[in-house]
């Protein structure tokens, strides 16, 4: 048991008594009366707090299922209170790596009711978590001492990509595909036959089905759409520039996302999905298959990958891919590029694709760059800019070559520096990929906190127009 702040209060006006006691009759007096009245305090309050363990509360932390790296997860704690009105202190201890939107938990409670209490967790990294016991407090009926105790509830939590933008990209790639807007999608939009419907006012003529029309006397249409079973190859960069930290997550998780984004949406086409993951060498291969259960396996067997502190070897990977994968695919590769010369290697690797596959190549910028180049060298807007992310310095190194440093205080002249090297960066960049679309490469080159969604959006594109 623990006094409360009221015990205290009661304790002071205790010596307040002793000292007008002690003004009034004598010492001895005072210090007799004090120790009484304190030693009644306590002994009310030690009565007042037994009071409380009959009643405890009952705090139960739902089922802890798959946390979603970089997002805010839910964590739903059920109480309910007995014969008394509850006040309560929780403390869940939750893994100390977590950003987390309440730590304390504090509460009112009628007699004989339940009710869900709900805090969320940020996690910022992926793999396994020890999630430790409840701490809860209640306070006595008389508000004298908070009765003290520990609830089991200890176990150990995975931290996955992001589950939850998933979910929802699931939810709207099946919806695209049923109904009437689904339906009306498809007509012209590929080369794989899928069904005969009524001629519609608009419909390209030159897709009337005529002996279907002469059969049943009305005029009908063949629908079409992309064609399925064709081949996705993702290989995921996993090398010392996805080490990189962007918007509070590394470069690589960003990556991850995209990657499993992006395997979704060739399942659901009815394409055969890979991924492989590489460094020096392709640590990673997950052969491409068909069906929902290779979402499952990609998401257990990349989940538990980290980047590293190594040069990606391009041309290796890309030569191991080509060995194995025979067919003609689409071969995605998210990485991340500086300029034509410290990306020769990959831009090389991409090159050899060309001839036999349809080469895909995916870039991961950091918003904070375009943020600083596109800000007039202004001290009140950099500061603004870097107050978003007080907690940590930013630098961005390319190859040892350019270097931006933003200070927390900085000065007009640093702050056009500044200004002027991301521009130079970004201006790198553009040639590196001017260059790789002249070699019949694609390109996207998207911040890494929309990557996911404009690359589902560039695949989509590339099944209706039937580039594959």
């Amino acid at each position: 048991m623990i006094p409360s702040q009221r015990t205290y209060l009661l304790l002071i006006l205790g010596i307040a008594i002793a000292l007008l006691l002690a003004t009034v009759f004598n010492q001895q007096i005072s210090l007799i009366s004090t120790l009484v009245f304190d030693g009644i305090v306590l002994g009310i309050a030690l009565w007042d707090g037994k009071r409380v363990k009959p009643n405890r509360v009952k705090v139960t932390r739902t089922p802890l299922q798959r946390l979603s790296i970089g997002r805010d997860n839910p964590i739903v704690l059920s109480v309910e209170s007995r014969n008394q009105v509850a006040r309560i202190l929780i403390k869940d201890y939750y893994p100390l790596e977590f950003a987390v939107s309440t730590p304390t938990i504090t509460a009112t409670l009628d007699r004989n009711s339940n009710k869900e209490l709900t805090y969320t967790v940020h996690p910022a990294k992926r793999g396994q978590f020890h999630w430790g016991d409840i701490h809860v407090r209640q306070l006595s009926p008389w508000g004298l001492v908070w009765d003290d105790w520990k609830i089991p509830g200890s176990q150990n939590v995975a931290v996955y990509p992001d589950l939850v933008s998933l979910r929802s990209l699931s939810i709207r790639l099946t919806l695209e595909n049923t109904g009437t807007m689904g339906r009306s999608r498809r007509l012209g939009g590929g080369t794989e036959f899928a069904e005969l419907r009524d001629y519609g006012i608009g419909d390209d003529t030159r897709l009337i089905d005529w002996k279907a029309t002469a059969r049943r006397s009305r005029p009908l249409v063949r629908v079409l759409e992309p064609e399925k079973e064709q081949t996705l190859i993702i290989l995921l960069d996993r090398g010392r520039l996805m080490t990189a930290q962007v918007l509070q997550l590394k470069r690589f998780d960003w990556g991850l996302n995209s990657t499993l984004a992006l395997a979704l949406a060739g399942l659901h086409r009815g394409d055969r999905v890979g991924v492989g993951v590489f460094d020096r060498d392709i640590t990673t291969w997950i052969p491409p298959e068909r069906g929902q259960h290779q979402l499952s396996k990609l998401i257990e067997r990349l989940t538990p990958i980290q980047p590293v502190l190594l040069e990606p070897d391009y041309f290796g990977a890309v030569t191991k891919l080509v060995n194995q994968q025979t067919r003609r695919a689409l071969v995605v590769l998210i990485t991340d590029i500086v300029d034509v010369t410290a990306s020769a290697e990959l831009l090389a690797a991409l090159e050899r694709l060309t001839p036999r596959y349809l080469p895909f190549c995916v870039t991961l910028r950091d918003p904070l760059v375009d943020q600083l180049a596109h800000t007039p060298p202004n001290t009140a807007e950099l500061e603004k800019i870097v107050s978003e992310d007080q907690l940590w310095h930013r630098e961005y190194q390319a190859q040892g070559r350019k270097r931006i440093s933003v200070d927390l205080n900085p000065d007009p002249g640093q702050a056009a520096y500044t200004r002027a090297v991301a521009l130079d960066l970004i201006a790198q960049r553009q040639v590196a990929f001017a260059r790789l679309k002249q070699k019949g490469v694609l390109v996207l080159d998207a911040p890494a906190n929309q990557i996911s969604q404009q690359l589902v959006e560039s695949y989509l594109r590339v099944k209706a127009r039937n580039l594959l």
